[in-house]
């Protein structure tokens, strides 16, 4: 029952940084261009096609 009283903070601790750390991306803009970097390993580089 103690190892309850240290684990259920513990995870809420977590669960609120993550939170915080989501939130912090969101505003940073690390989800604007989700399709971009799918796209861009099918366009070829011209400068490996000149080597």
């Amino acid at each position: 029952m103690t190892g309850l009283a240290l684990l259920i903070p513990l995870a809420l601790m977590m669960g609120f940084f993550g939170l915080i750390g989501f939130f912090w991306a969101l505003r940073s803009g690390q989800f604007e261009d989700l399709d971009g970097a799918a796209n861009r390993i099918l366009i070829e580089d011209e400068a490996e096609e000149e080597a």
